[in-house]
């Protein structure tokens, strides 16, 4: 059974951290690519980042860029993102996905590509 499980989000202040993790199993760890996605209220859903399990290659969009840094720990099939400087605008459920990393790396903000997701976490940050 492939899980994607993410830790728990939560409230913070602008220009706080928060650290996001995303624990897999059940799919070939270094087939794949691990994206972060997230989807505010009336909003679409949006990439924010992703690695690519084998080779570490990442990938960020532009409004979290050196700000969002996205990390993988092999031996745990675990995805960190690590978020800095953390915006009001960054409030948002956020979810981790998995795709074939021969399909993802090509688009990786495109979400249709992504084979399994987790449940999401609320992201706050408050003004």
């Amino acid at each position: 059974e492939v899980q994607l499980v993410e830790s728990a989000g939560g409230l913070v202040q602008t220009g706080g951290s928060l650290r996001l993790s995303c624990a897999a199993s059940g799919f070939p760890w270094n087939d794949f690519a691990i994206g972060w996605f997230r989807q505010a209220p009336g909003k679409e859903r949006e990439g924010v980042a992703c690695i690519s399990t084998s080779d570490g290659s990442t990938y960020y969009a532009d409004s979290v860029k050196d700000r969002f840094t996205i990390s993988r720990d092999n031996a745990k099939n675990t995805v960190y993102l690590q978020m800095n400087s953390l915006k009001p605008e960054d409030t948002a459920v956020y979810y981790c996905a998995a795709g074939e990393v021969q399909r993802v790396v090509y688009a990786w903000a495109e979400g249709f590509l992504y084979d399994y997701w987790g449940q999401g976490t609320q992201v706050t940050v408050s003004s």
